[in-house]
């Protein structure tokens, strides 16, 4: 747990705006179970655990290894692995795990060290399980014979405390010591002299005892053989032998050369060396010639698997006598590794709307040299929208500098060049590929600014005009784009019902025939939305313009053909060649050609009497009358329009030719058939008497009115169909037609033998222009539609006519 100091620090060092200053230290013994509680770091750093979660906190070590991890939800952090302190630190006095504790948003450092506590879990081990000495028999008490230590991977109070002789004898001792700060020696003590000839060898255990509790021991076997006399052993020229090494060095090249002498001559004195390892395997990385005493390299070194490597020559003699050195040899670093990538957090896609300074890795260098070999430098390759910013130590950050825009670059292709300062430098290169996700910022666009579309009139349902596109630069559902109809302005009502388009392609359609009569142009709007959120959408104007089709056949307005019998037109006999008749009037409904029409004259009684302008349907005479002509002519007129195929209708109309105006008188019927001269008289006479008795009844029915009726008949004049008039125009512009019938003034003369009727002008108030332009009567024109007047014309469906009744009560005087 951290004590009250270290609490204080975190309390100072957690205003630094990435990392403390001074690391959060625990302790934990080796050998801890795996889920063992170290600490509660969370709560020494000042972090809710809350917010380890939230802000993505993790434990990053240099070495990778998770040996501890953390517990997001409680802050503790608990043993991850079987920590064996002897495999992660050797032989060092302190075992301390540091790493950081990275706290990802915002970036944030807090450095920890966790030191691993020894425990005795390692027995004493000798080198060698038995040990032969050759001692002469002259050897002086107090002799000193050095053996190899016990080694124990334990420290401090778990190391080897003490030696011990099993059984113990008389004739020697232990003696137990440093030699210098970081060397200890063994030594056997003779206590007594030796006597070959009364024991020659003798066996005992070594035993090396550690100050753990309960302590553990070794135990070597020593085997000693009483010599004679060889009374000097070997020295070495140093006590310890330093070398250094390229750790590229080749195999079998010579570190350094160990050198011991011995005074003694002859075999006594032919030293050959060895090595002496304990515990480790340097001696399976070197060699040492057993007579030169060259050391020499068995396999290829690596640095940064081992820095140095520690381990002992013997030196003996031929008679058996033996010198011990240490040789130390340090590895030199040479710049054989490259730096190395590591990235820890990567974020892909990022929106295109990302804001300037958005981080999009977040990873860190690392050289397994040493020195400037291992110094790194960071380097992003010609890149303008992202940059490298520093956080912690060797940690970068890979950020965004500008606006993004997926629709310029989609994705971009980012190297990372980490460059060591090694001579020469070595690089690598870690490529970050960041893809651009797409944000709905851009609406849909139409390839024109306005449609025009065309459709014939009488349309198929359901007929395809047209197809309107847009196009949305964006991506996936932000690019779908759907069409719909919308009203053309704020206050419309709903689109017209009679167009529709197709939400996926734009296709517009008629849904029902159009009448170009009733509607000749239609313009709606068409908005396309893409499927993003919120939805962007354009409009965009359709005009549907109807094309007229000669669907409609020319309306004949004057003469009516409503009537059962075909009107009449009178025709003095007097009258020359190019006497205006009447004037065929028709209309028709369609547009352009297909409204253009001719007059043709289709039949008539006498073809030759008769001539129908082209174009202004005048109907005039050819010729002169003459008395070889029939009374009444019928003609046919047939009145055609330019369409494809053309359409047209026809005008029956009938013809009297008549000598005067008494020729009125005559019956109807006598002036509708075919009948011979003789016929017609008789017809004629019939009705003079019948319109005579009518005249003597009128003459009784004025004697016996009083004198208002004879101030009426003394005035002479009579006015009808006033009324009739107004409301036959009136039908008449309702209609688009000419009224069918007119209103004559009458004017009876006094003192008329024959009783004719004096026509004047119809009274006719002004028409309007249009029915002049359509062919309508003038004021200049005098046309009789109603005929020779009789009884059986005055008919109440020939308004503007007298009826019978009104006839006989007139007074002829």
């Amino acid at each position: 747990m951290a004590t009250a100091r270290q609490v204080l620090c975190l309390c100072a060092f957690l205003s630094l705006p990435h990392a403390r200053a001074e690391p959060i230290r625990y302790s934990v013994a080796e050998e801890s179970e795996s889920g063992s509680v170290v600490a509660n770091v969370a709560e020494d750093a000042g972090l809710a655990p809350a917010q380890l979660s939230a802000r993505r906190a993790r434990l990053l070590s240099e070495d990778g290894r998770q040996h501890l991890r953390l517990e997001p939800g409680t802050g503790r952090l608990v043993v991850a692995e079987r920590l064996d302190r002897e495999e992660l630190c050797g032989q060092s006095a302190t075992c301390t795990l540091p790493f950081e504790l990275l706290l990802a948003n915002p970036v944030q450092f807090f450095r920890v060290e966790v030191g691993v506590e020894d425990i005795n879990d390692h027995a004493p081990l000798f080198p060698e399980e038995r040990v032969t000495l050759k001692i002469l028999e002259r050897s002086d008490p107090g002799s000193r014979f050095p053996l190899e230590v016990a080694q124990d991977l334990d420290v401090g109070s778990n190391s080897i405390q003490a030696y011990s002789i099993a059984p113990e004898n008389e004739y020697f001792s232990t003696d137990f010591g440093t030699q210098t700060e970081d060397a200890k020696y063994i030594e056997l003590v003779l206590e007594k002299p030796l006597d070959r000839e009364e024991k020659a060898e003798m066996d005992f255990s070594l035993i090396a005892i550690d100050g753990g509790s309960p302590p553990r021991s070794g135990t070597t076997q020593i085997h000693v053989v009483v010599l004679d006399v060889n009374d000097n052993a070997p020295v070495f020229a140093q006590k310890v032998f330093i070398a250094q090494v390229l750790e590229n060095a080749p195999e079998g090249s010579v570190v350094l050369r160990v050198v011991a002498t011995d005074q003694d001559a002859g075999v006594n004195g032919d030293v050959s060396y060895q090595i002496s390892q304990a515990g480790g395997q340097s001696h399976s990385v070197f060699v040492v010639d057993r007579v030169s005493g060259e050391i020499q390299l068995t396999k290829s070194l690596d640095f940064e698997a081992a820095k140095n490597y520690e381990f002992r020559v013997r030196a003996t003699d031929g008679g058996g006598l033996s010198a011990i050195c240490r040789v130390l040899v340090e590895v030199v670093d040479v710049n054989d590794n490259a730096p190395e990538v590591v990235v820890n957090s990567f974020s892909s896609p990022i929106p295109e709307d990302a804001l300037p300074g958005t981080v999009v890795a977040l990873f860190t260098v690392k050289d397994d040299d040493s020195g400037v070999n291992g110094k790194i430098s960071c380097a992003l390759d010609n890149q303008l929208s992202f940059s490298l910013r520093p956080a912690y130590k060797n940690y970068f950050e890979l950020v965004t500098v500008s606006a993004l825009d997926r629709e310029e670059t989609a994705q971009y292709i980012l190297t990372v060049t980490a460059t060591d300062a090694g001579s020469p430098s070595l690089t690598t290169t870690h490529t970050f590929t960041v893809d651009i996700s797409d944000v709905n910022d851009n609406a849909p666009v139409f390839n024109q600014t306005s449609y025009t579309m065309y459709v014939r009139e009488n349309n198929v349902p359901t007929v395809l005009v047209g197809t309107v596109s847009a196009v949305d630069a964006d991506m996936g559902p932000n690019a779908k784009v759907t069409y719909s109809l919308i009203p053309a302005h704020l206050t419309q009502h709903p689109p017209c019902s009679c167009i529709s388009v197709n939400s996926e392609n734009g296709d517009v359609f008629v849904l029902r025939p159009l009448d170009y009569e009733q509607v000749r142009q239609i313009e709606v709007m068409v908005s396309a939305s893409d499927a993003g959120s919120p939805p962007l959408s354009a409009n965009v104007t359709i005009c549907l313009v109807v094309v007229d089709q000669n669907d409609n056949a020319p309306l004949v307005l004057y003469p009516s053909q409503d009537s059962s019998s075909p009107s009449s037109e009178l025709v003095p006999v007097m009258a020359e060649a190019g006497y205006l008749i009447t004037k065929v009037v028709a209309v028709d409904t369609d547009s352009g050609q297909n409204s253009w029409l001719s007059y043709h004259l289709l039949r008539a009684t006498d073809p030759g009497l008769f001539v129908v302008g082209a174009q202004s349907g005048e109907v005039r005479l050819r010729r002169s009358v003459t008395e070889r002509d029939a009374v009444k002519q019928k003609l046919v007129i047939l009145v055609r329009d330019n369409g494809q195929p053309p359409l047209s209708a026809t005008a029956a109309m009938s013809a009297l030719l008549l000598s005067d105006f008494s020729d009125m008188r005559l019956p109807h019927s006598s002036l509708t058939t075919e009948d011979d001269g003789s016929s017609l008289t008789t017809y004629l006479i019939i009705s003079l008497v019948f319109i005579s008795l009518l005249f003597l009844v009128a003459t009784a029915a004025f004697v016996i009115c009083k004198v208002c009726k004879r101030k009426e008949l003394k005035d002479g004049h009579v006015l009808y169909g006033a009324s009739n008039l107004q409301s036959s125009l009136a039908d008449g512009a309702a209609a688009r037609t000419l009224p069918h019938a007119y209103c004559y003034e009458i004017s009876l003369t006094t003192g008329s033998g024959n009783s004719e009727f004096k026509f004047l002008k119809p009274i006719l108030p002004s028409l309007p222009p249009q029915l002049h332009a359509t062919g309508g009567v003038t004021n200049n024109e005098q046309s009789f539609p109603c005929g020779t007047l009789t009884a059986e014309d005055a008919a109440p469906d020939n308004p503007g006519m007298l009826s019978a009744e009104q006839f006989n009560s007139l007074s002829f005087n």
